[in-house]
């Protein structure tokens, strides 16, 4: 890292102790902790290994500055939070219209796991279902199947700043058990939404669902989103510009599994989840939010880190549509306004 990035990573580190912010994220964390209804994960079975007490938030702001507390360091397998950012890599890759012509870009009413195509045009819905991510991994370029994952992997890093690894042992039990994908993917070759390289692609999107990050990974890739592609702290470029918007748009419609509408109207935060118990939202131009705790609602989502989500949006009027004042002025709170755009 640069001598400018050290001394922003350093501004952000003592912004992080003295910040107000900080101290409203500890209430926060401690106002849900004891919240145990749910339950974890347990249709792929080392899902069900996950500790019900876990339970992070981090905040990301544009700038850069850094907010953790609870298990925020504590990895987990990102799971379907992985399908927004192949979606976006599909993009890069082929554009939007030869992407939408593989896949829609409606919500549906479907589960998340259903065997179903879009009947009149035999597309996937949307990215964010299990149909529709699929899709997109197949789009990913690479001549075999260890370059595309060196590509998703290479990709990922640039959102978060580090390297990441495959959690081989849920890989394996996503790939031993996957039956209904395997039979997703071959009613999507029947109509010719994927390539006849079923097993490859497969086996990258079981790897993409099982690579290892943590809450405050998340929300350094929802800042990301946020600052417009290029990640705040290492100002490396994660995705063109261009596709930034095609990305937020389809997770604030689509990216709650059965609940996105709910949360679009309660939260109002483009925002994608994973039933390993993990939430990235983000608020444009502002910030963007990681959660993790493994403890799940009906919906399949994490019950507490919704419960951070919504107050968080309340509180400093984060929700996309809200034209009222905030109870608290983010930037404030954060470093008394300073170096702070007038959001």
């Amino acid at each position: 890292m640069s001598d400018s990035g050290n001394l922003q990573s350093l501004t952000s580190s003592i912004a992080a102790v003295t910040s107000p912010f900080r101290n409203y994220l500890h209430d926060l964390h401690a106002k849900y902790c004891s919240l145990n209804e749910g339950v974890v994960a347990d249709y792929i079975p080392e899902l069900a290994l996950a500790q019900p007490e876990w339970f992070g938030i981090c905040v990301v702001t544009q700038d850069g500055h850094i907010f953790e507390v609870g298990d925020s360091d504590q990895e987990f397998t990102i799971q379907s939070i992985s399908k927004a950012f192949v979606f976006g890599l599909a993009l890069e890759d082929h554009g939007r219209e030869y992407v939408n012509s593989k896949v829609s870009m409606e919500p549906t009413e479907e589960a998340f796991n259903s065997i179903v195509l879009d009947e009149l045009t035999n597309r996937p819905y949307n990215p964010m279902v299990n149909a529709g991510a699929i899709a997109t991994t197949d789009l990913i370029k690479g001549k075999n199947g260890t370059e595309r994952l060196k590509r998703l992997l290479a990709m990922f890093q640039r959102y978060t700043g580090r390297k990441h690894d495959i959690d081989v042992p849920v890989f394996l039990s996503e790939k031993s058990t996957g039956f209904r994908n395997r039979a997703i993917a071959y009613l999507m070759l029947n109509f010719g939404m994927v390539n006849n390289n079923i097993d490859e692609t497969l086996d990258l999107y079981f790897q993409q669902c099982s690579i290892l990050v943590n809450a405050k990974d998340l929300a350094m890739m929802a800042a990301t989103l946020a600052n417009g592609g290029v990640n705040p702290v290492t100002k490396e470029r994660a995705i063109d510009e261009r596709y930034v918007q095609d990305v937020i748009s389809v997770m604030l419609s689509c990216g709650m599994y059965d609940a996105s509408g709910q949360w679009a109207y309660r939260v109002g935060l483009p925002a994608k989840s994973g039933v390993s118990g993990g939430i990235t939202a983000i608020a444009p131009g502002k910030l963007g939010v990681g959660t993790f705790s493994p403890l799940l609602d009906k919906k399949v989502n994490s019950l507490r880190g919704i419960k951070v989500c919504e107050d968080l949006s309340r509180e400093f009027g984060l929700h996309l549509f809200n034209v009222t004042t905030p109870e608290r002025k983010l930037q404030e709170w954060i470093v008394g306004g300073d170096g702070f755009n007038d959001w």
